[in-house]
């Protein structure tokens, strides 16, 4: 009886680890690179200093828990096309679905500002 109770835990632990890594996963699937690009363009607009590092990590790390990494990967690519203009690009200011892209990027940082600044 023991030797099964044991087992079931056993298998319950591995279950909830498994559960708890595909959680961390998801909260940490932004690469490094693109970290450490956002917190080294927010320390360039609000300063160079050890506090900005902080309130800059902080920053990324919500947007992160907010926002799956390729939904930030297509906002900040329809950011960057808005800002290349011309006719072919116009389509990325007035499409409803690129607005929404944008729209869910600046809450997520909305909410970081909140909580980080």
């Amino acid at each position: 009886m023991i030797r099964g109770v044991g087992l079931a835990l056993a298998v319950a632990i591995a279950s909830g680890t498994a559960a708890a890594q595909d959680v961390a996963e998801r909260f940490n699937d932004y690469p490094t690179e693109a970290r450490a690009d956002y917190v080294f363009a927010c320390m360039a607009t609000n300063g160079q200093n050890r506090d900005m590092l902080r309130r800059c990590s902080c920053s990324i790390d919500e947007i992160a828990a907010i926002l799956p990494y390729e939904k930030y990967l297509e906002a900040e690519t329809v950011l960057s096309m808005r800002r290349v203009g011309g006719e072919r690009m116009a389509y990325f200011q007035s499409a409803a679905p690129s607005q929404a892209m944008v729209a869910d990027l600046r809450r997520a940082q909305a909410e970081a500002e909140i909580v980080c600044f």
